[in-house]
């Protein structure tokens, strides 16, 4: 099992920028790609961005240029930058993994984001 813990999230005002974490712990071994989505009220969860084992990202089109995730492989933890933030980006943040030796996708329980004045 994989444990995801996120953490970072809370209140902004409109231009802001917070730093989130995602702590993965137990078997975190093959671990290949992290992912961040949010979920804002009466909304699906939508994909923000993921990021490969190699480094590579892929951000959805609403965070390109502003969201920067990266990963520390050594801690298992990814991050997301997220900067210029708007209202509509207000939503709980979850973060995900994905391992080679399984199909099974965890998830964290969320941090929630407010941007507003």
């Amino acid at each position: 099992q994989v444990q995801l813990v996120e953490s970072g999230g809370g209140l902004v005002q409109p231009g802001g920028s917070l730093r989130l974490s995602c702590a993965a712990s137990g078997s975190t071994s093959n671990i290949y790609a992290m992912g961040w989505y949010r979920q804002a009220p009466g909304k699906q969860r939508e994909l923000v961005g993921v990021i490969g084992s190699g480094g590579t990202t892929n951000y959805v089109d609403s965070v390109k240029g502003r969201f920067i995730i990266s990963r520390d492989n050594a801690k298992n933890t990814a991050y997301l930058q997220m900067n210029s933030l708007k209202p509509e980006d207000t939503a709980v943040y979850y973060c995900n993994a994905k391992r080679a030796i399984d199909p099974v996708v965890y998830w964290g329980q969320g941090t929630q984001v407010t941007v507003s004045s």
